[in-house]
């Protein structure tokens, strides 16, 4: 097998990462794998910085977090952004330095959604908060201080995989303001599925085989379910979609999948994949300043696809 392209900031936080004795998420209890994402955050990831607005945001169906670059600003699009981890792991804080970062670089408001985590409350209750939240931010904009006219929904990962169902639950069945563009980051896009990724990079790249299963023997998902599986219903008529995958990520390939299938059926579709680096690479910034400019160039392609979407009737 030919060895793969690995950058030397990757290569340096493998090295530590496989270290004997390392523990990865399914090696320890749900509490210390929880603590474990939070204790990665302040060894890895880039300082929150400066905004103008950061504050919870009262009233929703879950807890959410408004970032802001700008105190004051027209009406315009909202991203929503739902955080990674398995569905077991992560919350507003492990992601806080992410959102602070996508709304400094967008020039537009991030609210961040708390949604329910697996195993304390398993599969469906994710996705339904992940699909309320939307809504509330689509119809409450007095709560957020915004003048909203549409949504940006985002993740990572599991987050990612959040964004993408939200965005055919709300084709199906609109919000007070539509959905101007999708944005999966590594998305989990085709989870029933085994791809060549999981067997070329699920041990030694930071994300493992065994810990995602682990996450999800806690979710429980109903494999047959479209919001389990996004690929198990058509796709067409999704806004217009930027897809983000990493080159050695064990669910490279549901990104890659879901991306075909959005070209196939007519979405407007723009796949960027980072060469060289791993699943989680946008939350280990400090670890890897190779990851800052792919986010830049994310954002980058992004600008186009919000440019078209506001030109149309």
């Amino acid at each position: 097998m030919t060895t793969p392209f690995i950058r030397p900031d990757v290569a340096a936080l493998l090295e530590v990462a496989n270290r004997p004795g390392a523990k990865r998420a399914v090696d320890v209890g749900l509490e210390e794998a929880r603590g474990m994402l939070h204790a990665s955050r302040h060894l890895f990831d880039a300082p929150v910085g400066d905004l103008a607005v950061l504050r919870a945001v009262e009233g929703g169906p879950c807890p959410m977090r408004l970032y802001d670059a700008r105190e004051e600003r027209r009406a315009g699009a909202v991203i929503v952004f739902y955080h990674g981890g398995g569905f077991v792991l992560g919350d507003l804080d492990t992601h806080e330095p992410l959102c602070a970062e996508i709304a400094r670089l967008t020039d537009l408001p991030v609210v961040s959604v708390d949604y329910a985590l697996a195993p304390e409350r398993p599969f469906p209750a994710g996705p339904e908060d992940a699909i309320a939240a939307a809504r509330w931010v689509a119809g409450n904009p007095e709560a957020l201080g915004l003048q909203v006219d549409g949504l940006v929904l985002s993740g990572d990962s599991a987050g990612g995989n959040f964004a993408i169902v939200t965005a055919l639950a709300l084709r199906g069945e609109r919000a007070a303001v539509p959905v101007k563009a999708l944005w999966p980051l590594y998305p989990a896009g085709n989870p029933t599925r085994h791809y060549p990724s999981l067997d070329a990079f699920g041990e030694g790249y930071l994300l493992s085989r065994a810990s995602m299963e682990w996450f999800d023997q806690c979710y429980r998902p109903d494999p047959k379910d479209w919001r389990y599986d996004p690929l198990a219903k058509p796709l067409e008529g999704l806004p217009p979609t930027l897809v983000i995958t990493a080159g050695l990520d064990p669910i490279r390939d549901q990104g890659r999948a879901f991306a075909a299938a959005c070209i196939a059926a007519g979405v407007e579709t723009v796949y960027q994949e980072c060469p060289g680096t791993i699943h989680g690479f946008l939350n280990l910034r400090r670890a890897l300043p190779s990851a800052q400019e792919d986010l830049e160039r994310s954002v980058a392609l992004l600008k186009p696809l919000l440019g078209r979407a506001a030109s149309r009737p």
